[in-house]
Parts: C-alpha cells; structure tokens; sequence
C-alpha cells in the first residue's frame, strides 16, 4: 500500500470514528430528553431499554441480567426495579422454568410511553437511512456491529 493511499484509508477511518461519535453524542441527547419525558434517570430508560430489545428478541429478562447489564449491584438493581414498578413500568413476574428465579416484563403504560416519544426519532432515522442500498445498509451494520463489540466486548 502507497503512503497516499494509507493516508487516505486513515483519513476514511478517522471520519468514520468522528461520525460514530457523533452518534453517540446525538443518542446521549435523545436519551436525555426522552428521559425527562418520562420523568425517569438514565439508569431506569437503559433498564426499559434492554427490556424492549429482549422482548424483540423473545428473550426473558431476570433482575440479575439487568443488574450485569447495567453494571450495578443486585441491591440497587432491586431499588430500580422497585422504582419502575410503582409507576407502573414493569411488573415482575415467576420465571417460567425456574421456580426460585422471577422475571421483569414492561407494562403496557411503558411500552406506549417509550414509542410515543421515541417514534418520531424512528420515523425520522427510518427515513434518514432509507436512501442507502442493501448493501450499504448490510456494511454500516457490520460497522456498528463491530464498533459496539469493541467498546462493550462484555
């Protein structure tokens, strides 16, 4: 490879990295105003967030995934949980093949509540990223894919 064209390959990769950081900045912000918008902190939106990627996935959440997905102590994930149930965001419920385990499911109330605030974001990334081919889309989320494994390999 040319000094030209490694030049031109770390100029390719610093932009990208500029832009996944960009991304982050804008999501912090998203995650910031949807947060006052249901009155809640970082911590309960993120644990309302894995809620509704494991419901996508049909994966049922424990408190002790929560608690290893949020990096917090089972103490304070009973706290959280407690918190989210009394405003009617979560219920917690029997695990359905582990007696001594119980699970976490979002209400409805939450459910409506998340994509009522994050649907025009939705719409709005949905149409930003309509434009761009199969293939383009496939490489961004081999991208992504890559970028967050490298920042969380947890």
């Amino acid at each position: 490879m040319s000094d030209a064209d490694r030049d031109a390959r770390d100029d390719a990769v610093l932009a990208l990295l500029r832009a996944v950081r960009d991304f982050g900045d804008a999501h912090d912000r998203m995650t910031g105003s949807m947060k006052h918008g249901m009155d809640m902190n970082v911590t309960d939106l993120a644990a309302l967030r894995l809620l509704i990627m494991r419901e996508d996935q049909g994966v049922a959440v424990t408190p002790a995934d929560i608690a290893r997905h949020l990096r917090i102590s089972t103490a304070s994930t009973t706290t959280l949980l407690d918190r989210l149930e009394a405003a009617d965001h979560i219920v917690r419920a029997p695990h359905p093949t582990d007696r001594r385990a119980r699970v976490v499911h979002l209400t409805d109330h939450a459910r409506a509540e998340f994509f009522r605030l994050f649907s025009t974001r939705l719409t709005a990334m949905r149409e930003a990223i309509g434009g761009f081919s199969d293939e383009e889309l496939r490489a961004a989320t081999r991208v992504l894919d890559a970028t967050a494994s490298a920042l969380d390999p947890d």
